[in-house]
Order: structure tokens, then C-alpha cells, then sequence
């Protein structure tokens, strides 16, 4: 993985291989699959509803489609991954490939205890770090390179770079990843997002990137930290990385009217599943915030809390009351111009 360190040199960690044509993520896991797997190969991934991606097999995706695809969730204690249970559905299941990672997982995950169970049950190890590439670039999150077969990855979330993806690998994959890219699954390749890529991949050893990450995730702690003082429940109780998985029920709403309350006001965010949801994926009892946007711009802390503060006021107040999506709009309106997206701009 290519990551910045206290001086912003340039470190390379010990991935072989990488190709950088992918236009998204879900094609970079289609690669990935083709060249790893036959149609019909057990996969064990951990399953949406407990915070994994539709691309780790579920059934209306291509990869529940082609591939005989398991699960693995959470403990249901902690909601956190336990690797003895983990170990024991391997060991159950035997699958040709495990897949570590997630969309909705707000804790570190442990790629070196993935790699000795995937060896236990010889299988092979691919992580999808789609959403916290950029921790791990800033060494801010553990770096699966020293244990996985292939990594998956975009290039827009953490990252912060252009939209599309890439796919890391072992020299031995090398050759199988480049051709299942192409000509598998996609033909000419987007050479402008490839140089945005590239822009993006230098950003990330350069201009304070490792405290921009570390300050993503202070920034994520601090709004989980105050949405817990407004009386909300976080999934795991907190988190390690860029994003929260926040629990409604104990508010009485929904996660698609959460959502939809939150825009009205000028705040976006996911709906999401939270584990063991009782409602759909259509309306779920969880919404998914995350800080590096905000941090993008600029904002610390305080501006954190200030955002904790207005999300509990639309939630708590906004149903009935349009008046407060509209003055916590206007309030929005005005944390974002003290903080442009491009200060030299005029706009």
C-alpha cells in the first residue's frame, strides 16, 4: 500500500501488483472474482445485513448469482467481529474465498487473524478496503497488503480522489487480475480519471495526509460522542474509522425518514441497515454519517459537536415542525461558507 509517513516520505509496503483501470468498486470485486473463482466457488464475506456489501454475495448481486456464497456476521454481544466465530463458519462452510470487509463496519478489522483463518481452512484472503483505503494509507488502520491475495479498492471515499477503483495484488494474480479488468469486464479505460487517480495517490503522500486522516477520525468520535449525549445509540457503542452506524429505534423513526428529514435540512446521509434490523433495506432502522467530507473542508471538533447538536434537533423536532429544517438549513448554509470547498474560487 502506498502511504505517507511523518515526513511525508514515500513508503511502499509489499504489494506486488496494481491496476488501476477499474471505473468502480463493485467491478474492481467482479475482477477480483473472475480471476479467483470459478461460478459455483464457495465465498464466505460477512453478510449486508450485518454490515457487509451486496457485492460479498448477496442474492440479488451478481456475486450471490455466480458464486455459492455464505456469511459471517457479527457477535451478537458486541456486534463487532468475533474470529472464533468466523473461524468455526469456515470451517463449516470451506470456502474457496473469504472476503474481509465492509461498507457498514465502524471498527477496526484484523486482516492478520482473516489470513490465519483463510489458511486454516485453505482458503483464499481478499480484503475490499473500499471505504477505509485512505486510513490505511496514513497508517491510521491496520494494512492488509502483508496478508491478503488481492485488495480491492475505490479511490473516491477516504481517499479522496476521483471516482473508480483499483485492485492490489500478489505477483502470482497479477496476470489474472489484469486480464479479467480487460478484456473481462470493461474495454477502453477512463485515461482522465486515471491521471486524477494518480494526482490522488501523490495527495496521499503529501500535504499533511496522515493528519487529515487521524483528524477524520477525531472528527467521527466527537460526533458519535455527541449524538450519544442527545440520547442516540451507536451501533458498537462507538467507532475506530470515518463513519458512524447510528441505532433509531429508541426514536421512533426510521432510517429512510431520518434521511430524508436530515436533507430537508441540508445534511446528507445514509440510511442504513443496522445488524439484526427488523425493517428493509428499503426503510432500515439506521443511518450511516461519516466525517471526511467535513473534514475536507476543514472543520475540527467543534464544528462536530455543532452538527451532532443540529442532526438531534431534526430528528427530535423536525417531523412536525418545518420551521426548524428550515433554520437548521440556514445554519448549515452558514458553517459551510466559513468553510469553501475552493477559497479562491468566486462563486
Amino acid at each position: 500500500m502506498l502511504r505517507a509517513t511523518p515526513g511525508d516520505a514515500i513508503i511502499m509496503a509489499a504489494a506486488d501488483h496494481a491496476n488501476v483501470q477499474l471505473h468502480t468498486g463493485s467491478q474492481a470485486n467482479m475482477a477480483a472474482y473472475f480471476a479467483m473463482l470459478e461460478p459455483g466457488d464457495k465465498t464466505l464475506a460477512m453478510s449486508v445485513a450485518q454490515g457487509g456489501h451486496l457485492t460479498h454475495g448477496n442474492p440479488i448481486n451478481f456475486s450471490g448469482q455466480l458464486y455459492d456464497s455464505y456469511f459471517y456476521g457479527l457477535d451478537p454481544q458486541t456486534n463487532r467481529l468475533n474470529y472464533e466465530m468466523i473461524l468455526d463458519v469456515a470451517k463449516e462452510v470451506r470456502p474457496r474465498l473469504i472476503i474481509a470487509g465492509g461498507s457498514a463496519y465502524p471498527r477496526i478489522i484484523d486482516f492478520q487473524k482473516f489470513r490465519q483463518i483463510a489458511d486454516e481452512v485453505g482458503a483464499l484472503l481478499m480484503a475490499d478496503i473500499a471505504h477505509i483505503c485512505g486510513l490505511v494509507a496514513a497508517e491510521a488502520h491496520p494494512d492488509p497488503v502483508p496478508y491478503c491475495d488481492v485488495i480491492t479498492s475505490t479511490t473516491h471515499k477516504t481517499l479522496r480522489g476521483p471516482r473508480g477503483a483499483m485492485i492490489l495484488c500478489r505477483a502470482d494474480w497479477a496476470d489474472r487480475i489484469d486480464r479479467a479488468v480487460f478484456p473481462g469486464i470493461q474495454a477502453g479505460p477512463l485515461m482522465q480519471i486515471i491521471a486524477a487517480k494518480a494526482v490522488c495517490f501523490k495527495e496521499a503522500q503529501e500535504f499533511g495526509f496522515r493528519e487529515y486522516q487521524r483528524q477524520i477520525i477525531r472528527n467521527c468520535q466527537v460526533l458519535g460522542q455527541t449524538l450519544q449525549e442527545e440520547g442516540f445509540t451507536l451501533v458498537t457503542g462507538g467507532t475506530d474509522n470515518h463513519l458512524l452506524l447510528v441505532d433509531l429505534r429508541n426514536k421512533n423513526i426510521t432510517g429512510a425518514e431520518a434521511a430524508d428529514l436530515m436533507e430537508a435540512a441540508g445534511m446528507v446521509v445514509n440510511k442504513n441497515l443496522i445488524p439484526d434490523d427488523p425493517l428493509s433495506s428499503t426503510e432500515t432502522s439506521g443511518i450511516r454519517p461519516g466525517t471526511p467530507g467535513l473534514t475536507s473542508r476543514g472543520m475540527k471538533e467543534n464544528e462536530m459537536k455543532t452538527v451532532g447538536h443540529w442532526i438531534a434537533r431534526v430528528i427530535h423536532e423536525g417531523r412536525d415542525n418545518p420551521d426548524v429544517l428550515e433554520e437548521v438549513g440556514k445554519q448549515v448554509v452558514e458553517l459551510c461558507e466559513a468553510f469553501p470547498i475552493y477559497e479562491d474560487l468566486d462563486i
